[in-house]
Order: C-alpha cells, then structure tokens, then sequence
C-alpha cells in the first residue's frame, strides 16, 4: 500500500472529508432532527444513504467482492473523475491511454488539466505494450484500458495487462463495461494481487440501467477509502439505490436478456457477412461489433433516413469505414438486416 500511496495527491492525502449528519449517525432512530430535512414523509424527504451499503451488500454477492472493495458513482464518467483528481496533478501529472477507446478518458483528462499521452492500439487492436511503456515517467499516473474495448468490442490479451501492472510504477484502471457479455475472467478476482489495480463496471450494459447511471469501482481498501474522501456526500440518490436494488434482485431476467442478446449478435453478424457491402466483421466480445462496410457514409445516411441509428466510427483510428452496431431486440435487428438488403 505504501507503493500506491506514493501515487495519491499529497492534498488529497491529507484532506479532511465532509462528515455528513448520516456519517455522524447512521444508524435508526424514532426522530431525525440532525440534517435539517423537510420532516413530512414522501418517500425521498430523507437523505440517501451516502455509501449505499444496501446496494453494495447486493453487489458484493453477485460478484464474490467484499464491501470494502466497492464505490459506487453517478455512473462510470463520475468514477473515471475521481481517480482524475485522487491521483492526478493538474499541470504535473500525466496518463496514458490507447485509442480507439473509450472517449471519456481524453475529455476527463482535459478537464482536470492532466496530460493524456497517446500509445495507439496496433492494427488488430490488440494492446502496444512497449509504446505504452515508452510513454511512462516519473509524472505517470494512470493507465487506462478498455476491455472489452470500446468501439472494437475485443477483449485484450491478460497477459499483456499483467506486464503493465508489473512493469510500470502506475494506477491500472480496467474499464470493464462490457465484461458481462464475454465468457473472459474479469479482474476483480486478481484485487488482492494487485495493489495498483483498479476495475471499473457498469450497470448500464448488460444490466439494462443505462437511465439510472449507476457506475462502480473496485479497488483496494486503501485507494476504495481515497476515493470516499474525494466523492460528494450523497452522489447516488435514493431513487437511483431504489431501482438498482429493484433490478439486481431479478437475476433470471438478467440471464434471459443477456442470452438473447448473444444469440442475437450472433445471428446478425452472420447475415450482415453475406451482404457484399460488408468486408469484415471485428470479433467482438461485448453487446456491439464493428462493421467495416465498402460505403460507410452512404449507409449511415441510408440508414438514418430509415430511422435506423447506428454510430459512425470511420473518424477513429483503425476504423476506416467501419460502423458501430449494437445489438437490438429481435425485432430491431430484423429491420436492419431488412434495410442493409434493400440498400
């Protein structure tokens, strides 16, 4: 731990953390005149819990993590924030990042004024371990990764990962958005081998809670207890550990989407690869792939005028005419398969 402290802002290490009337008393009681709440009872007159135990009890059953290992934020963008201004100087510091990735990392990294040295994906989108190697100083940070990675949808080499988390003196933030929609090991099972590691999860994805932004961080105790420090108060309302714990509750559900979802990707990448629009399609192993077709711009905006919205992401780097698609329900994939044929 000592290593990784070494990493934190010396302002944040000693920062004294706001201590709210539910920090001060969290436990129950008949009369609650502390936090200067409206007393007449609707449901959300209360303030929420401020680390949303209820949740992450739920949470640490799901995925085998103990409490102390989890942070929740208002979504993943807000976790991503955090790690920015626990480890990261403005002016001083820098990370690295890999594009094609992830978007948010180089807005974050903008934001906080942090330089963000780029070491590009090789062509297939795997990892350039020694580019990112040779990008790393004595003012390094961070180094983010996407797996599977946004918008290639490919799972990166474990190994390649582990000699980062080795060989560099650096936070290694694993965004793992997509992990529910691969049969890959998540990270989280390697926390206790890794001080320096971070995992980031979502309950957008596979989930299906993309409206409500709950997003989550698995750490150490020690960097989990840094962030807590950094986080507002109350940043995940009731509402929010209402619906979340509503949804997590219903595992079945969850499984049955999840299954249609795979059995969809499948059967639509298959008949997009007939079309001889289509020159290839990357592997993916999340709930999207990657299409690169003869005409990109001409079937976006075929597509659009059909109401059929899908992403463009000829502008990125390796993705020369390529689209991004995400898998739909039965019924929406059918009208795009029906729409690419008639174009």
């Amino acid at each position: 731990m000592m290593e990784v402290s070494k990493l934190v802002r010396e302002n944040v290490k000693v920062l004294a953390p706001y201590s709210s009337a539910r920090d001060e008393f969290s436990s129950t009681a008949e009369v609650y005149l502390d936090a200067n709440e409206n007393p007449f009872e609707n449901g959300v007159n209360r303030y929420p819990d401020p680390y949303q135990n209820t949740v992450k009890e739920r949470l640490a059953e799901i995925k085998g993590v103990a409490i102390k290992n989890i942070l929740l934020g208002n979504g993943s963008d807000e976790v991503l924030d955090l790690i920015f201004r626990a480890f990261c100087e403005p002016l001083v510091d820098n990370i690295i990042s890999s594009p094609p990735t992830y978007g948010m990392y180089k807005v974050l990294a903008g934001i906080n004024n942090i330089e963000n040295r780029l070491a590009p994906l090789n062509v297939d989108f795997s990892l350039d371990i020694d580019a990112i190697k040779s990008k790393v100083d004595a003012n390094s940070k961070l180094i983010f990764v996407c797996s599977p990675n946004n918008p290639s949808g490919n799972s990166l080499d474990d190994n390649e990962i582990e000699r980062l988390l080795k060989e560099t003196e650096c936070i290694v933030a694993i965004d793992e958005a997509y992990i529910d929609f691969t049969n890959k090991k998540s990270w989280l099972s390697r926390l206790d081998k890794f001080p320096n590691l971070i995992v980031c999860q979502t309950l957008s994805k596979a989930w299906g809670m993309a409206g409500i932004r709950l997003g989550i961080c698995y750490a150490s105790e020690y960097i989990i207890g840094i962030l807590n420090k950094i986080k507002p108060p109350y940043n995940i309302n009731q509402l929010t550990q209402d619906r979340a714990l509503e949804i997590l509750g219903n595992e079945e559900l969850f499984s049955k989407n999840l299954n249609v979802i795979l059995s969809e990707k499948e059967t639509l990448e298959q008949a997009m690869l007939v079309l001889p629009m289509v020159k290839r399609i990357i592997p993916s192993d999340a709930n999207f792939f990657l299409a690169e077709f003869e005409d990109s711009k001409y079937v976006f905006d075929a597509l659009m005028a059909k109401e059929i919205i899908v992403r463009d992401r000829s502008k990125e780097l390796h993705c020369d005419g390529c689209l991004r698609i995400t898998v739909g329900t039965p019924e929406e994939n059918k009208k795009l398969i029906e729409a690419l044929k008639e174009l």
